[in-house]
């Protein structure tokens, strides 16, 4: 074989034996992302030593970004649903839309919701409130439950710093602050689309009831919620600051009031800062001692350290990618090819999400794959940009059988699988297309 072919092959077959650790032998993807990186190291000829080099090299340099971001996010979420921010968020809107815009004022909610809250905690947390609309109305579960899982599913996909747009940046070198400008204005459209628009047609066809095991479940006082301009200035803050911070890289002249924004606008400094306001006015002002504030911030960490773990497996995986030449080897059969970027990295992601199920795994395998072509095109910050968020739609499309959260909403909406691919399948995979016509569309202006 040739010395392409053969980087091709091992490029190639790593992948389907992550895939098969993962389906078949029910492997943890952590462990399943180590073992294909050693196995497309040592198939393409490195020597041991550097197979161990460039995965060490590889998970210290994605972890270094990726894991500040994601703790800092997590205690920054953990605030918001420990005090009620949450709640005070989703009632805040409904009242202003009314119930004849509640599907809008639905799909609003869970975009806002996750960009601090991950997809599954937002769900659970606002559940109840679906529950009470479609019970209070006797209209279909669906009608405002694809809404909410819409905007969820857009934000936990494009908008740093939710981990997986976080991951993806960090492995091809995008900018956060252009990620979440291109992830407002990609998600928008596409939470519209997939969620109010889908589900008013498909609410038509499909009657879902309320579960019958479904009580009415005590709410918060709305009194000892925290106020909404308090709650949304906290939500802004970071994303605002971080993209001002990215502006000023390109507009502002060398000297010192371009460093203060660049050093405030950092994900790390933006975080921290929105994150001691949580303590503040999320914690002590609302009568938290410092022992149960520092025990919030400490019980957002727990559930993270998996999503962390895997995601630096996946900059390890990048790394061996590079560092054999596999990488490259791609790069240059997806320059050769007239296959737009962004479309390979869609296809690759969403093949792998089809594959194996985890959109996290998709997005990490289709960034690894198309860091060197990135590199190798010299591609500018803005199209870096927008292939995160065309990997984060090819991620987000086709959620079946195999998907944690496919599982997740055929739960809470107590509902056959059919009904859930009809709802749920559909509805991620709207998002995922309309994503990448968006994104293809924004490379011709850009």
């Amino acid at each position: 074989m040739s010395d392409t072919f053969s980087l091709l092959f091992f490029a190639i077959i790593s992948i389907v034996l992550l895939a098969y650790l993962v389906i078949a032998k029910k492997v943890h993807a952590f462990i399943a992302i180590i073992i294909a990186a050693a196995f497309v190291g040592l198939g393409t000829g490195m020597d041991a030593t550097e197979v161990l080099n460039s995965m060490q090299s590889g998970m210290g340099n994605t972890l270094g970004f990726v894991a500040t971001i994601v703790g800092l996010g997590a205690m920054f979420g953990q605030f918001l649903e420990e005090s009620g921010g949450v709640d005070r968020l989703a009632l805040t809107i409904k009242q202003k839309f009314g119930e004849k815009n509640s599907q809008w004022a639905l799909v609003i909610t869970g975009f806002l919701v996750a960009i601090p809250v991950f997809f599954e905690v937002g769900l659970i947390i606002l559940m109840p409130l679906i529950y009470s609309m479609a019970q209070k109305t006797g209209k279909s579960l669906i009608y405002y439950g694809i809404p909410l899982a819409a905007g969820l599913a857009v934000t936990h996909a494009f908008i740093p710093p939710t981990p997986g747009p976080v991951a993806v940046a960090s492995i091809l070198n995008a900018d956060i602050g252009l990620v979440i400008l291109f992830g407002f204005i990609v998600g928008v459209p596409c939470a519209c689309i997939a969620g109010p628009i889908y589900a008013s047609y498909i609410a038509k066809k499909i009657h879902v009831p309320v579960p019958e095991h479904i009580r009415n479940i005590e709410a918060r006082p709305v009194e000892a919620l925290p106020s909404f301009s308090l709650v949304a200035a906290l939500l802004f803050f970071p994303l605002v600051v971080i993209l001002v911070g990215s502006i000023a890289k390109f507009v502002l002249a060398d000297g010192i009031a371009k460093q203060v924004f660049i050093f405030v606008g950092h994900p790390f400094i933006a975080l921290t800062i929105a994150t001691l306001a949580c303590f503040k006015w999320l914690g002590k002002n609302q009568g938290l001692s410092a022992d149960q504030v520092r025990n919030v911030a400490s019980k957002g960490l727990e559930p993270v350290a998996l999503v962390i773990l895997v995601t630096g497996a996946g900059g390890m995986f990048k790394q061996v990618l590079i560092d054999s030449g596999a990488g490259q080897a791609f790069a240059d059969v997806v320059a050769l090819s007239p296959l737009p970027p962004l479309m390979a990295g869609f296809l690759i992601a969403i093949s792998v999400r089809i594959i194996q199920g985890s959109a996290t795994v998709a997005m990490l395998t289709a960034a690894g794959l198309m860091a060197p072509v990135v590199n190798a095109l010299s591609l500018s910050p803005s199209l870096l940009a927008l292939m995160t968020i065309s990997i984060a739609a090819g991620a987000t499309a086709m959620s079946h059988v195999n998907d944690t959260g496919f599982w997740i909403i055929n739960r809470y909406f107590d509902i056959s699988v059919k009904t859930t691919l009809i709802s749920w399948t559909c509805m991620a995979t709207i998002i995922g297309f309309v994503g990448l016509i968006l994104t293809l569309l924004l490379a011709m202006i850009v």
